[in-house]
Parts: structure tokens; sequence; C-alpha cells
């Protein structure tokens, strides 16, 4: 079975994502797996610091484990947004493919120092993992907002890409070019869509010289993204609309019926954020 390395290598050469879905809870992670058997491409799920302490760092690492062993299917587990080094080197320790280190809200400079500190800690730990770095303000929240954070508008810089892939030795680069964690309500209603800064996209793939990855597609115009996919962002994280259709379908089920059997309850959230997981890898692989 390939590695990661392999994987993403490849998804660059085809020029098509790799998709990234966040889980917390088993109908979601059933709701990935099964999209991503079904359109039979290659998948990254990942549990933020917060999802890990509901789900568990070794259960996490576990559950997916088990599912590459039982289905041999390409499925990898990213560290999501990991703020402290002691946080990064639990999911080092148990057997996550990948982990993103995320200081992108200290002072550039200080981003780097502690990007490079992580990156030590962690290869040496397992010098296979991949170690993906941010730069740039995208927000900070998953959930469904009122306005636009302040400072989205800032995007990254090729200057600023060269010098921090330079000076932290990073696998993929997280940059800041019009995406934003979380959806607007006038997403939700379909009233507006997230556009990107495909230009720059294209620019900071050349400038860095790494892997890339798109935080923060909840909500994205379809065309910008496989634009982005084009110019360089060789993963691209959905989360946002997992959430809203999970939440969606399990409120349907209890309006519906006087049902307790909790999984009975929670098949329609595995159908429904199975659907919206497998339109996206469709989507990311030009299918």
């Amino acid at each position: 079975m390939k590695t990661l390395i392999e994987v993403l290598e490849d998804a660059r050469r085809q020029r098509v994502a790799v998709g990234h879905f966040n889980f917390s809870e088993l109908a979601a992670f059933k709701a990935i797996v099964a999209a991503a058997r079904t359109v039979g491409v290659p998948v990254m799920v990942g549990v933020s610091e917060g999802e890990r302490g509901f789900v568990g760092v070794r259960r996490a690492a576990d559950l997916v484990r088990s599912v590459r062993e039982e289905f041999g299917m390409p499925i990898f587990l990213n560290a999501d947004h990991t703020h402290s080094i002691v946080k990064a080197e639990e999911a080092a320790r148990a057997g996550f493919d990948e982990i993103i280190f995320d200081a992108s809200a200290l002072p550039f400079e200080q981003n780097i120092a502690e990007t490079r500190k992580a990156v030590e800690a962690i290869k040496s730990i397992n010098p296979t993992i991949i170690v993906e770095g941010e730069i740039g303000y995208i927000g900070t929240s998953s959930e469904i907002l009122e306005k636009t954070p302040e400072h989205i508008s800032a995007h990254t810089t090729p200057a600023e890409a060269r010098q921090f892939v330079e000076a932290t030795r990073v696998d993929v680069l997280a940059p800041a070019v019009g995406n934003m964690h979380g959806l607007l309500q006038s997403m939700v209603r379909h009233e507006a869509e997230k556009r990107l800064d495909l230009g720059r996209i294209a620019e900071l793939a050349q400038a860095g010289g790494i892997f890339m990855t798109l935080h923060g597609g909840s909500g994205t115009n379809d065309a910008d993204f496989q634009q982005a996919i084009r110019s360089g962002m060789t993963i691209v994280h959905v989360n946002t609309e997992l959430r809203l259709a999970w939440r969606r379908a399990v409120e349907a089920a209890l309006k519906a019926s006087d049902e307790v059997t909790t999984y009975k309850l929670l098949e329609p959230a595995v159908a429904t954020v199975g659907e919206v997981v497998a339109a996206r890898l469709r989507l990311f692989n030009f299918m």
C-alpha cells in the first residue's frame, strides 16, 4: 500500500487533490470511509486538538489503522491544527500520518521558530510523518458565523512562503488565499460562496516548491476549487459542511419519530454526510 507522501506525489502529478474531512464521532467517520470506498480514491481524515480530546488520540489512530487493514484502502490520519509540541509529539507516538503544527497566530518570525522546533521534534519520533505548517490568518472556528472575521483579507505572499518553507523544512504549506474556516449565514442559505485568490495560489506553489493545503474549504465555489487544485493545492479540507449535514440529518430524524435507539437515529447522518463527502471527492478528482 502507498504511503501518504506517495499518494500526495501522485495527486500533484495528476493535478488532483486529496480530500480531507474531520470527524469527532463514529457516524461521520463511517460516512467518510464509505464515500471514499465508493468513489475509489485516497482520503485523509482529521481530528483537531478538541476532536482528539473527545475521540482519544490513540482511539483515532486505531480506527484508521483498522479500516486501512480491513479494506486495504488508502486512508490517512491527520492531527489537525495542533498548537503545542507536546500535543504534536503525542500524535506522532500514536501513529498519525500527518501533523499540522499551527503557530499562525504568532508573529511571523516566532511562527517560523516554533514550527521549526515542532518539525525537529516530530521527525525525531518518526521521520516519515508529514509535517504541515501554516502562515496567514483564515479564522479559527469550523462553525456557522455571523460575519467574516477581521484580517481574513490578508493573503500569504510568495516571499513569506519561500522564507517559511526554507526556514522550517515543513513538508506541506497551508497559506491564506481567500479561504476561511467556517461558513457565513449567507453561505448556508446559498446566497454567497467563498472565492479564492487563484493567481496567488499559483505564485505560492512556485515560491514554496512543496505540497500545499487549502484549509477552510467549506462553501467554496466549485470552479475555484478545481482551479486552485490545478494551480497547486494538493490537499483540500472540508469540515463545516459535514457538521451542518450531520446536524440537519439528526434533527430531522429526531422530529420524524420517537426512536431512542441511537444508531438508528444516526443512520441518516451517515447517509447525508456520505453524500457530501462523495460529491467533494469527485470534484477534487475531476470525476
